[in-house]
């Protein structure tokens, strides 16, 4: 038994033991001396110079990775700016929220305006309908803030003042000491003259040596603050070298607060007071002190959050009486400092943030008018300066609580967060709240489409942007639909189509796509909400996911179909069947890719021979300037090679314009330009790639036609993978394993789904269908 006791204390003494050694917050909380503080801000200024306006936007960028698009040749400058805010607002979260590219782009222009200029007079509102997940992106947001304010990347100082006993003793004969001084002083005493221990005797000597009162600026003021005024500049331009921060420092208006704000009431008594007493500013300053700004929500200190039914405090005022009467003992005068705060104090320099403006919270947001517009606050007859971060959430309806108050309007900044209108966006959603395997139980294309049709219920049906860009959206009929709402989406998520014609991308210039984005405000504030479409993405899944099939597009419109949801009015009429036949067109491709056999090098061969015979006289013999073959060049033996390019049998008339517009390309710009100046090969031109690329797509177009009427075919594919498929056809099991290998590798297919996919394809007659 006492065996086990030791073992058992042996073990609590190794854990407290690691506790101890791991344990080292409070060493990264421990006051530093303002000397100290100096030699910080002198080794790293612009990290110790921020108020919460420039740290809150270090954080967003700190954490949001910024990804540069490829120049455009007409724009010359990138299309869209693509943010991943993945670290920002999902990592280490419990509860992600997935921004699309437009709000994205919202949020970080308004983090950009964020740190410039003075921004105490803004209160950034994050408007949206319900469902749109204000909330959860604020606690994000709020977090990660949380997290990097108390890093060392993230750290801020504020100022605590160590008033030294022993030396204002000196200065002020008649300060007695309290009777609680009395007794320690005698415990310590004591305890010093009868214990041996040199530890002991030590923390005697030091507490005697430094005993001092401590007082700490509840309004979070930068220690670099209490410096008077008109010596901050010539300070910092012994302190910091001459570099680009210095330059931004004393001429850029977002560091104007380092020299002309002021620090607390608390703050300013105490250094008047200790000056006029020690008449020595090294004395004062040695009583300065810096230590770390930490940041806790929980507490409210440097984060404050309110919910609407989260009743108002009784008593606003902040003191302590027991450092107040040791204050006023120690100068003996009551008059001089008084230790009295607001609770707005505690978010000076931090972050102050209502969850909805409704009940409470309306009174709250009224109380900030006077702080907001004028930085100030009236703590019985002492003037506060509340510098903090404002941020409040706010549904539709509940602009009308602001409506008696027109004064508060420009005031206010408001910042839209509609539902999402990325479909990709929306894919990440459900992943995150169903599991990432949830992608398994679908075809390839056919969950994407689930997202498009809830992202369209979000957006508005007239688009005059497009329609002016695009005033004929037939000729698009195989990729979107007649309202070109599916176009808009991809250009939402920051996607210009690869299947939009030459021209239609030549005139989308960026005032258009300005016009085209511009719509997107006042989309996603109808339709279906995040909690709605997941709860319709549960229904449809829970139906139709199993273990022997994939969901396929039947299903996804059959589900749609028959939902009997206010979804089937949000949807525009007929855009099922033609995000349907767009799905059917992408997977036809894809069969038609991953079936052809093309053989490069004779491809290679025919257009670098129709090349160097279109330069020569018709029934001239003459030798091939690529391959030095001998070339007999005749109607017959150009139609026999622009008939495996053209896709339909052109008229004379139209073989004639192919010739010379390929005999100009080439004399002009591939052999002058391309070949003799910058040293291409023939294959690196342009004239070849457009050949080429007509050839392929003319040769992929006939490859399905000698096997969708063969049932042998079919039997095989539904075979692959199984016994039965060594009883097929030699050629036939080389076409089939062909085709769902590259599937797989092109396209991202299982082999279940490479399966199933081909079996729609013939079963569907789709090689008839786009004939």
């Amino acid at each position: 038994m006492m065996e086990d006791t030791a073992s058992a204390t042996g073990s609590v003494d190794q854990a407290l033991s690691l506790l101890n050694r791991n344990i080292q917050d409070y060493q990264r909380l421990q006051p530093v001396s303002f000397e100290t503080f100096l030699n910080m801000l002198n080794a790293n200024p612009s990290r110790i110079l921020r108020n919460i306006f420039q740290s809150f936007h270090d954080m967003v960028k700190a954490h949001v990775d910024e990804y540069e698009e490829p120049m455009d040749e007409d724009r010359g400058e990138p299309i869209f700016t693509r943010y991943d805010c993945t670290r920002l607002f999902v990592e280490g979260s419990d509860n992600p929220y997935f921004p699309d590219m437009l709000f994205a782009n919202r949020f970080m222009k308004q983090m950009e305006y964020l740190r410039h200029g003075a921004q105490q007079n803004r209160i950034y509102i994050f408007h949206g309908p319900h469902g749109c997940g204000k909330s959860t992106f604020l606690n994000n947001l709020l977090k990660k803030f949380e997290q990097y304010a108390n890093t060392e990347e993230g750290l801020r100082y504020e100022v605590v003042w160590r008033l030294n006993i022993k030396k204002l003793q000196e200065k002020c004969h008649s300060f007695p000491p309290s009777a609680f001084e009395q007794w320690m002083h005698l415990v310590e005493t004591k305890e010093a003259e009868t214990n041996s221990d040199p530890h002991i005797k030590d923390r005697f000597v030091k507490v005697q040596e430094n005993d001092f009162i401590e007082i700490p600026c509840l309004a979070h003021d930068n220690p670099f603050l209490v410096i008077p005024k008109d010596q901050r500049r010539g300070v910092l331009d012994e302190l910091i070298k001459n570099d680009q921060f210095k330059w931004q420092l004393f001429t850029e208006k977002e560091y104007e607060w380092v020299f002309t704000e002021d620090t607390c009431t608390v703050c300013s008594s105490i250094y008047h007071t200790l000056l006029e007493l020690f008449q020595d500013p090294k004395t004062v300053f040695s009583m300065l002190f810096a230590r770390p700004y930490y940041v806790n929500r929980r507490i409210g200190n440097g984060i404050s959050v309110f919910n609407p039914g989260d009743q108002p405090a009784k008593h606003n005022i902040i003191s302590n009486q027991m450092l107040q009467n040791r204050i006023n003992s120690l100068f003996q005068d009551s008059n001089l400092i008084q230790y009295t705060y607001s609770y707005f104090a505690r978010i000076h320099n931090g972050i102050y943030a209502l969850m909805d403006i409704k009940s409470h919270n309306v009174e709250r947001l009224v109380a900030l008018h006077n702080i907001i517009s004028e930085g100030i606050h009236k703590v019985e007859h002492m003037e506060e300066r509340v510098d903090a971060l404002f941020f409040a959430l706010m549904n539709p309806e509940d602009k009308n609580n602001l409506k008696d108050f027109p004064s508060f309007e420009d005031r206010i900044r408001y910042i839209d967060i509609p539902y999402v209108l990325d479909w990709q966006t929306e894919v990440k959603i459900y992943m995150d709240i169903f599991g990432r395997h949830i992608d398994g139980s679908f075809l390839p294309m056919v969950l994407d489409n689930f997202a498009r049709i809830i992202v369209c219920t979000r957006s508005q049906k007239k688009s005059p942007a497009l329609e002016a860009w695009i005033p004929q959206p037939g000729k698009y009929k195989n990729f979107c639909d007649d309202q070109l709402m599916l176009l808009k989406m991809e250009l939402f998520s920051g996607n210009v189509p690869k299947w939009l014609d030459d021209e239609d991308v030549r005139r989308l210039d960026k005032k258009r796509l300005k016009q085209i984005i511009a719509e997107s405000e006042t989309c996603g504030q109808e339709g279906l909400s995040g909690r709605d479409a997941i709860k319709i993405f549960d229904e449809f899944y829970s139906k139709y996911a199993r273990e022997d099939r994939l969901i396929n597009m039947t299903d996804l419109c059959t589900f749609f179909n028959t939902l009997t949801h206010q979804s089937e009015k949000l949807l525009p009429q007929g855009f099922l069947d033609r995000l349907l036949r767009m799905y059917d067109y992408s997977v036809l491709q894809q069969v038609k890719e991953s079936l052809y056999y093309y053989n490069e090098d004779q491809i290679a061969r025919d257009i670098k021979h129709y090349i160097s015979a279109v330069t020569h006289e018709l029934n001239s013999v003459v030798t091939c300037i690529f391959t030095k073959e001998k070339l007999h060049v005749t109607d017959a033996f150009l139609e026999s090679i622009e008939n495996r390019f053209l896709s339909e049998k052109p008229d004379a008339k139209t073989r004639d314009q192919i010739r010379n517009d390929v005999l100009k390309e080439f004399t002009t710009r591939a052999l002058t330009q391309e070949m003799m100046i910058q040293n291409k090969s023939i294959t690196d031109t342009r004239v070849f790639a457009f050949l080429h690329e007509k050839y392929v797509h003319n040769l992929k177009k006939q490859v399905l036609a000698p096997f969708v009427a063969n049932e042998n075919f079919r039997n095989a594919i539904k075979d692959f993978d199984t016994k039965k498929f060594k009883t097929h056809d030699k050629r036939i099991k080389k076409d089939v394993t062909f085709l769902i290998d590259n599937l797989s590798a092109k396209f991202g297919y299982t082999s279940q789904g490479a399966n199933e996919v081909c079996i729609y394809v013939i079963d569907h007659d789709l090689a008839g269908k786009f004939k």
